[in-house]
């Protein structure tokens, strides 16, 4: 769904703007979310917390939002403020997202939810106490026509049946200093990308993997894992990744059916300022099927808005997240037995 459609299915919200604060000034915030959604239909960001408030009242003011906080927990206590969106550092994901609703805030909050399945299944158990409220994880990739297209393919069997998916989702990088090189904080390449290629798999097979298999390899210095590959066996079909932080960056997603292949050219990191495009190849013959530009931060961020304004489902509910997380630990336990691990309980 685009920028336009979500428009035209407003109705009685047309005119009606969620007022979003944002928890922390990291980059992804500052540079793709924020700035994407004060494009929005029904989104708009009227505060930002740091830990310091000179550097929130600078990111303030580079960005054109309203007001500055020096503490997140000023934030919350603003009740203006109807939604937040969390971009801390891994760990700080549940502890933040249980403060915010607390504080009687709807949340998205980055991927991954939390740092494993237990803080995931405790996250949903806390959300049941708050059911006026909604909660979900960003994976932003989702609300971007081109998958939108590509499940739809998927599903109206335009490739025949789907039996087997391949990812790759890499970039390099070697700084002490950098977050997604701390162990402590939640860092590694699973957590940070490899959770993408085990998102899309679960979202285009629309059912979970009964076991995986998982190969690790740890960076000495880190302790984080710096190249991880895995093979997700759904029963009807198998899923297969390679993620990794210290290797030449690349991302490709390629869907195979018993009749024809889909080929998503840029899937992740889709750009906002130009068409974005995929290949359909059936009967021997290539489709490219182009998309016009959309910014997927704002459709997030504006379907998410609808959500709390009609009293909707979220697009992606809370279960999904914790599903997610299941597959990484269980990943995580096939490499270390260096055997397949169930998922079926």
């Amino acid at each position: 769904m685009n920028h336009s459609e979500i428009s035209s299915v407003a109705g009685a919200t047309a005119d009606r703007k969620i007022s979003w604060g944002v928890i922390s000034t990291a980059k992804i915030g500052t540079e793709k979310v924020i700035p994407a959604m004060q494009k929005g239909v029904h989104s708009q960001v009227t505060a930002i917390a740091s830990r310091t408030l000179k550097k929130a009242q600078n990111h303030a003011g580079a960005l054109g939002i309203p007001r500055a906080y020096g503490s997140y927990e000023d934030l919350l206590s603003d009740g203006d403020i109807e939604a937040v969106y969390i971009p801390l550092p891994n760990h700080m994901h549940v502890e933040w997202t249980l403060k915010s609703l607390e504080a009687g805030k709807h949340v998205l909050c980055e991927k991954p939810i939390g740092l494993n399945y237990e803080e995931a299944q405790h996250l949903r158990e806390v959300c049941t106490h708050f059911p006026e409220l909604k909660v979900m994880e960003a994976f932003m990739y989702r609300f971007h026509p081109q998958w939108q297209k590509a499940k739809d393919l998927v599903e109206k069997e335009a490739i025949g049946e789907l039996k087997c998916i391949h990812s790759f989702f890499s970039y390099y990088n070697d700084d002490p200093l950098d977050i997604r090189n701390q162990a402590d904080t939640g860092g590694g390449g699973l957590l940070d990308i490899g959770c993408y290629c085990i998102s899309l798999s679960r979202f285009l097979f629309n059912r979970e993997p009964e076991r995986v298999f998982g190969i690790i390899e740890y960076d000495p210095r880190f302790k984080t894992d710096r190249f991880a590959s895995g093979i997700l066996d759904f029963g009807m079909g198998t899923s297969s990744f390679t993620c990794a932080t210290q290797l030449a960056p690349h991302q490709c997603v390629q869907i195979f059916g018993t009749r024809g292949k889909i080929e998503i050219e840029i899937p992740f990191n889709a750009p906002s300022d130009q068409p974005c495009k995929i290949f359909l190849q059936t009967e021997g013959k290539t489709e490219e099927i182009i998309f016009d530009i959309t910014d997927q931060y704002t459709v997030q961020g504006d379907l998410f808005s609808q959500a709390i304004l009609n009293d909707t489902d979220v697009p992606t509910p809370l279960e999904d997240g914790v599903a997610n997380m299941k597959v990484i630990d269980g990943m995580i336990k096939s490499a270390k037995r260096g055997k397949w691990f169930s998922l079926i309980s």
